[in-house]
């Protein structure tokens, strides 16, 4: 995502309390920077959604080598027989991108699992380690690691320190009760006359803005709301405070599958691009620029696509709607105007 705003508003997308404290102390176990530990699978299998506490469906999936894509890797890289993977998972995590598992120790989420089937496709153990937000890019300046798995956004800005590989977009989404029939569909006229609530000082309330101050120029009203904490904007959402909420797309898609089949069951009512209106915004492995490290990354993820590991995946984690059709190495990224 475009920067540790976006990072904080994930955080507080977490539904319940008890989730939150669970993840959090399970986190402050692994320590700054500290390697998550890691399970073993069975020689050509890599499990996806494991100990995810209910934010993924557990999924095996084949896949082993490619020994023309490992044979592009750094020749350094390749010897040491490791992918080092960095998250910025600390101190809270972000359902359902990466946190610790129920069993409190185990670093699980969308990132590094995707990570982790990359590095069975390059051939290489995949050793997780967890960072904060800002530290992580740290990691990958020291070398401590070899890639960042970790929500970040392609930008211009970051291009000038880094290389990456695609393999998700980034979204934003409106979150709605299931029983409403309002949606989005891309259109920001759709939101006359509603009431949105969105977090205070991110990307997405600067585009929700700009839409309420092009409605007003048409006579038409779009009321914002703030609320202090996510609790707080599902408890508006479910008593008909609030139309709808406007935040990341995998913290929506996470308490869409949370809150299945209750009371206060949610849907997905329309996804926008982070980057805006202009730029499909993509999420990408980040590696050290000069690495040589993205061309084998990509080719590593568009193998996953063309053989159904990576649709998976992202079915796992309720991240579908995020789906890229291939890995693109260093395409155009959010403008340093918007940086």
């Amino acid at each position: 995502m475009t920067g540790h705003l976006f990072r904080r508003s994930l955080i507080r997308g977490i539904t319940a309390a008890t989730a939150v404290a669970t993840l959090a102390t399970g986190l402050a176990a692994c320590g700054g920077d500290s390697e998550a530990a890691t399970t073993t699978d069975a020689a050509g299998t890599v499990t996806v959604g494991r100990l995810s506490n209910g934010a993924a469906k557990q999924t095996t999936l084949k896949v082993s080598e490619v020994a023309s894509i490992s044979a592009e890797l750094p020749a350094s890289v390749r010897r040491s027989g490791t992918l080092a993977i960095g998250v910025g998972a600390l101190p809270a995590g972000s359902a359902p991108l990466d946190y610790v598992g129920s069993d409190q120790k185990t670093l699980t989420g969308s990132e590094p699992d995707l990570g982790r089937l990359v590095a069975a496709v390059l051939g290489l153990k995949p050793e997780v380690k967890s960072f904060t937000w800002e530290n992580l890019f740290v990691g990958v300046d020291s070398g401590k690691v070899d890639v960042a798995f970790s929500n970040v956004t392609d930008t211009e800005e970051r291009k000038k320190k880094y290389e990456f590989a695609t393999y998700r977009k980034d979204n934003l989404a409106f979150e709605t009760l299931k029983k409403s029939t309002w949606t989005f569909d891309g259109n920001y006229e759709n939101l006359a006359g509603r009431t949105v609530s969105v977090g205070s000082g991110t990307n997405q309330e600067k585009i929700l803005l700009e839409w309420k101050a092009r409605l007003a120029k048409q006579g038409k009203q779009l009321t914002v709301k703030y609320f202090p904490d996510q609790n707080a904007v599902n408890l508006a959402l479910s008593s008909g405070r609030i139309d709808a909420y406007f935040g990341p797309n995998p913290g929506v898609a996470y308490r869409v599958r949370q809150t299945a089949n209750t009371p206060q069951a949610t849907r997905n009512a329309g996804t926008f691009s982070g980057a805006g209106g202009s730029l499909q915004g993509l999420i990408a492995a980040t590696a050290k620029k000069g690495s040589g490290l993205a061309k084998p990354l990509a080719d590593a993820v568009n193998y996953l696509i063309r053989h159904g590991q990576y649709a998976k995946w992202l079915a796992a984690y309720n991240l579908s709607n995020e789906a890229v059709p291939t890995s693109e190495i260093n395409p155009p990224g959010l403008p340093l105007s918007n940086s």
